[in-house]
């Protein structure tokens, strides 16, 4: 039996433990390169960090925030929208407070099709200074094909 709309509604306002993370040289290095980029200058960091440092920075990870929403395989989600806001240029070294929580949820089903709940998440990055760095957030469709 699928999770209920209830027991996800009850998500929104979760947080989660939050931390502090630091992009070394040599992941910004990698990543940077995996991106057909040639190196970024001084400490800058790549913007597509934004895709993993604020889940590992609050203390979470991709596998719970699938566990979360009763995600039934890694293939049963898609992404509706990532929203990435940078208030200053990240880099290297720099060591980022991060926040996140879950904003909202909502269960629709199309027709006779799958039950979609999507989930709504924001993280929030600030400098040592706690001056706001970055805000991602991001819905994702948890698709529910065996109700």
């Amino acid at each position: 039996m699928t999770v209920s709309e209830a027991e996800l509604g009850a998500l929104v306002g979760h947080e989660f433990p939050g931390g502090r993370y630091s992009i070394a040289h040599w992941e910004n290095f990698l990543l940077t390169e995996a991106t057909g980029r040639g190196p970024m200058p001084g400490d800058l960091a790549h913007p597509v960090h934004l895709f993993h440092v604020p889940i590992a920075g609050a203390g979470t990870s991709l596998a719970e925030l699938f566990a979360l929403g009763r995600a039934e395989s890694d293939a049963s989600i898609t992404i509706d929208y990532y929203d990435w806001e940078t208030l200053q240029p990240l880099r290297e070294g720099v060591e980022y407070e991060v926040r996140g929580r879950i904003t909202e949820h909502e269960r629709t089903q199309p027709g006779a099709g799958p039950i979609v709940d999507a989930l709504g998440f924001l993280f929030e990055l600030s400098d040592p200074d706690g001056r706001p760095a970055a805000r991602v957030a991001f819905r994702w469709h948890y698709w529910r094909w065996n109700p």
